[in-house]
């Protein structure tokens, strides 16, 4: 369910707001921003923000039903990946 209603503007966030709102600390979402591997953001004046819904779209993506669900997470942890590992991760679920 979105909370936004079409038509109207997207809420930004800047990185330590964005931190805050998806409960990962701003050195750990700059890793996610360095190596491909977290949320979409954008650049704005030379400053980096996320959209509230890119970000909750990103860490939905990683919403497993239990422990035993098979295959890998989606959201993968803020590290090097190979660029298989990258696109497997892209690919929309099944």
């Amino acid at each position: 369910m979105s909370a936004t209603v079409p038509g109207t503007p997207s809420r930004y966030l800047r990185t330590p707001d964005a931190s805050r709102f998806v409960g990962l600390s701003i050195r750990t979402l700059e890793k996610h921003r360095i190596y491909g591997t977290g949320p979409r953001y954008l650049k704005l004046g030379g400053r980096v923000v996320y959209r509230v819904e890119d970000l909750q779209s990103w860490a939905e993506s990683g919403a497993k039903a239990s422990t035993s669900d098979p295959g890998t997470a989606r959201v993968l942890p803020a590290k090097r990946h190979s660029q298989a590992a990258l696109a497997q991760a892209a690919q929309p679920r099944r």
